[in-house]
């Protein structure tokens, strides 16, 4: 079983933002995130969406998330 549980879009947004990530730019749904020392990341969620646990871990590869982050 995988560590990571369904999550709504907004609430893993928020755990980002409280990390350190903040927007970058904005096209419609599409929002870059920067954080000084990582890569910029994509978040294409809207905020009622859940995200599954594979996307969870694909996400918190490129950005350092951790389940208890959420």
């Amino acid at each position: 079983m995988s560590q990571w549980p369904s999550t709504k879009a907004k609430r893993v947004f928020s755990a980002l933002q409280r990390m350190g990530w903040s927007i970058k730019r904005q096209s419609g749904s599409h929002i870059t995130l920067s954080r000084p020392g990582w890569a910029d990341v994509v978040f294409a969620f809207h905020e009622n969406v859940e995200i599954g646990p594979r996307m969870l871990a694909r996400l918190a590869k490129a950005t350092g998330l951790r389940p208890q982050d959420l």
